[in-house]
């Protein structure tokens, strides 16, 4: 399977790429698991998107993404947030690949940050094996029950 990894800021996403990467959220976060939330939030403008693009046929379409919020937008940490696997590609470890590939750029642009993320609470062993912690009890978003994680800089 052939996927190319691309980091983009959002203005460097064409029209095509931004709504196949909103597509791909609203079929897993708002359809799938049936959380009416509001997806365009505002911040996709101000982070960087990692996306895995699957190119067989004639558009690549988004398998795996993820955004980047960063320090000077939020909490004086990077933030984690909006990842996703397209549910036909679950099980091919595009969720580790996904988080090594994104924890890599971020320890390179900011060596010194610790990371935060908003887990869903199923997910928590999964960010644990990336060396997240839990640093908050479990609360409700959205009617989904999370909870609220940090990597130190040292990991």
């Amino acid at each position: 399977m052939k996927i190319e990894w691309k980091i983009t800021t959002f203005d460097e996403l064409s029209n095509e790429e931004l709504y196949a990467i909103l597509k791909l959220r609203q079929q897993v976060f708002v359809v799938e698991q049936q959380c009416a939330y509001q997806d365009c939030d505002g911040r996709d403008r101000d982070a960087h998107h990692l996306v895995g693009w699957y190119n067989r046929g004639k558009q690549p379409k988004p398998i795996a993404c993820l955004r980047i919020l960063y320090p000077e937008k939020e909490d004086h940490l990077p933030v984690i947030g909006r990842v996703v696997t397209h549910p036909d590609f679950r099980g091919k470890g595009l969720g580790r690949e996904i988080m090594t590939r994104c924890l890599r750029y971020i320890t390179t642009h900011y060596p010194d940050s610790a990371v935060i993320l908003s887990a869903q609470q199923y997910l928590n062993r999964f960010y644990e094996s990336f060396g997240f912690r839990a640093v908050s009890e479990v609360y409700e978003e959205d009617g989904i029950p999370h909870i609220k994680m940090l990597r130190n800089a040292e990991q």
